[in-house]
């Protein structure tokens, strides 16, 4: 049942990516294909990026131990989705123009804070495997703990590329918000003394 899942799931996570591909071969993308696929790719890395971050709370809250299982699948698509953003700029914005790249990353704000989303990303990626795992030991957790700076880096250039802080982009930010908030009162409660109702649901460590 688990294989079942995982399965599915992973077919799901690429179902964005095949309409896109789908777009592109009918021309269905609107007048502007490469901001289509851009957008779209971001919006996929940033959903999968909350996913990743809200099973942690939904397995405390509920009890569904069960989930921990998907959280490594949804942090790789959250970077595979971040990948293709990354890709469709250099190759559909930029034109492989690498000099025009630094300058924009170094001139326009939300290329900047994106780039370092992602580069926060990467070493989670390389990092998801077993192998990883026992290598880092404890510094594995550690490490995974950059997946909240580029959350926060994703939603911020998120709001910054589309310029309003209304609609889509508050709801992203509040979602954030509540992720990270969840953590850190759990935190400041554990300070305190751990108790039953605070006290984590053991488990393998996998991806944060």
């Amino acid at each position: 049942m688990k294989r079942v899942a995982k399965i599915l799931l992973f077919i799901g996570a690429l179902v964005p990516v095949m309409l896109l591909v789908r777009g592109m071969l009918a021309g269905t993308l609107g007048v502007n294909p490469a901001e289509t696929i851009q957008l779209q790719t971001g919006l996929w890395a940033l959903r999968f990026l909350l996913l990743t971050l809200a099973v942690t709370p939904l397995r405390r809250v509920s009890g569904w131990n069960v989930v921990i299982q998907y959280r490594r699948m949804l942090g790789l698509f959250a970077f595979f989705y971040a990948t293709l953003h990354l890709a469709a700029y250099i190759v559909l914005d930029q034109y492989f123009a690498f000099d025009a790249m630094m300058g924009d990353v170094v001139k326009r704000p939300f290329i900047t804070v994106g780039f370092a989303a992602f580069l926060a990303m990467l070493p989670l990626a390389i990092t998801s495997t077993k192998g990883w795992i026992r290598r880092l030991g404890r510094r594995w957790q550690a490490l995974h703990r950059l997946v909240y700076v580029a959350g926060i880096f994703a939603v911020i250039h998120f709001i910054w590329k589309v310029k309003v802080i209304i609609g889509e982009p508050v709801v992203y930010a509040g979602i954030l918000a509540v992720l990270l908030g969840y953590r850190l009162v759990r935190a400041l409660l554990l300070r305190r003394g751990p108790s039953a109702a605070t006290r984590p649901v053991p488990a393998r460590p996998r991806a944060s």
